[in-house]
């Protein structure tokens, strides 16, 4: 494992832990999308099939249980805690993800690795990730106001990416056979997606004022 890779791994954990802690001290979900975390949950699912048949090492077990156990609590307390659901935005939260999930899955089908049940699932996940924040993007701008650990839980996901960008160059320089174009081109889709909230991230945080997105 490289630094970029931990990096990438620590950013991707500190994200969850804000939003935890945001819907923890607050019993509030306001401002996130419960859409996308039904997708975060997805893609964890999906692609950590071989946890059971594949072990890599402790660490790597225990990130993915991490990632799986975190992101169904999230939607759960969404779902059914009494006081977090409650909060939940379900007029801003209108995109329609199941039209992501089946066009990713279609994709899938088409562009992957091996055509084997776990690539496919694996494929399904990266592209699944790619656009997974669609929906979460969506909901900021239509409430232009955000939140203080709301905008940070963006901005730490955003970031994750990033890192895994350099984590898959430095790999590509250094790693012979590597060939996770997959990966690669979805990662990159994905941090542009960020571009517009990173652009407001760094002029609110420049001006030392509230994060607004533009309707």
């Amino acid at each position: 494992m490289n630094i970029f890779r931990l990096a990438g791994d620590m950013t991707h954990l500190l994200s969850i832990i804000v939003l935890l802690l945001k819907i923890y001290a607050t019993k509030s979900c306001s401002g996130v999308s419960r859409k996308t975390q039904e997708l975060y949950a997805i893609v964890f699912l999906a692609r950590y099939l071989d946890l059971f048949t594949d072990f890599i090492s402790v660490y790597n077990t225990f990130m993915k249980v991490v990632f799986i156990v975190s992101s169904l609590a999230i939607v759960w307390c969404m779902r059914v805690h009494p006081l977090v659901r409650r909060s939940y935005d379900k007029d801003l939260d209108t995109f329609r993800h199941y039209f992501l999930i089946g066009a990713t899955f279609v994709l899938a089908l088409v562009l992957h690795e091996k055509f084997t049940f776990q690539e496919i699932f694996w494929a399904f996940s990266i592209y699944l990730e790619a656009v997974a924040i669609l929906p979460q993007l969506v909901l900021l701008q239509r409430s232009g106001n955000v939140d203080n650990l709301t905008g940070q839980y963006v901005f730490f996901l955003g970031a994750y990416r990033s890192f895994y960008i350099l984590n898959w160059i430095y790999r590509y320089l250094t790693e012979p056979r590597f060939t996770r174009w997959i990966a690669c081109v979805s990662g990159v889709v994905q941090t542009a997606l960020y571009a517009d909230f990173f652009y407001y991230y760094f002029i609110s945080w420049k001006n030392n004022s509230k994060l607004k997105l533009p309707a």
